[in-house]
């Protein structure tokens, strides 16, 4: 009889720990800028199909997910809303979560396995140089967790600096919006426009930039010392799918 209580006591104990023990959780970086900033006001949005396919691998994956921002509240995104972009808005309150982010002050790294960041070009703006961002995705990084980018999110990590002075990219395969693209492209007025180009940033930073010519598919995923990165927003959720089993979670 004492050895059956001992078992059901050392049972509950355990069921409690388990209770007990919070969820994990990734957090999701994105802009508050609408423009550029420029006369006619180009389209600096958050890429809604950057954004939410991969909140949507993570939620039906059973991980909590929460939003930061420069500035924190509400934030715009670009796209219509199809296929799992709308299930993902109607049933998985996406929008909700999104228009609710917290502001960096706000965020404790040590709540996080991951971070990710899509695309738009707000990030470049705003996000890029962004310090207190900046000390999240590092610290979240060196306690072992994992970070990705797609597309334009890639801005996103260029300039992160580790404790050691380093940066975050120097010496990793990272995939970002290249050169070749941004050039031939209106949306920003072929890249003059923006602060600078993701590519080139990178490689200033010591990463070893992925582009059409080093990868045989534009769409592949890169994954280099808990980095996991893609050129295109066609393999955001990939991205996501990636960081997962990176982390053993």
């Amino acid at each position: 009889m004492k050895i059956l209580i001992t078992i059901l006591l050392a049972t509950a104990l355990l069921a409690t720990n388990a209770i007990a023990e919070p969820a994990k959780k990734v957090l999701i970086v994105v802009s508050n800028k609408v423009d550029m900033g420029d006369p006619e006001k180009h389209d600096a949005r958050n890429n809604l199909w950057e954004f939410a396919p991969p909140y949507h691998i993570f939620i039906s994956h059973g991980f909590q997910v929460d939003f930061v921002s420069p500035k924190g509240g509400k934030v715009e995104f670009m796209m219509e809303p199809l296929g799992i972009s709308s299930y993902t808005i109607k049933h998985e309150g996406f929008l909700e979560k999104a228009n609710s982010s917290f502001s960096p002050d706000e965020i404790d790294p040590n709540d996080y396995w991951g971070v990710f960041i899509g695309g738009g070009y707000g990030v470049m703006f705003d996000v890029a140089d962004n310090k207190d961002i900046h000390s999240i995705i590092s610290s979240v990084y060196e306690s072992g967790g994992v970070v990705g980018v797609g597309g334009h999110g890639a801005a996103g990590i260029t300039n992160v600096t580790l404790s050691t002075g380093e940066f975050l990219v120097k010496g990793k395969k990272v995939a970002g919006f290249p050169n070749s693209t941004e050039i031939s492209k209106p949306w920003a007025k072929q890249g003059t426009l923006l602060p600078f180009f993701i590519e080139s940033q990178l490689n200033k930073n010591g990463a070893l930039a992925q582009n059409k010519q080093t990868l045989k598919d534009k769409h592949e995923v890169v994954t280099d010392q808990r980095i996991v990165s893609t050129m295109f927003l066609p393999s955001a959720a990939l991205v996501a799918k990636d960081m997962i089993i990176l982390n053993g979670l």
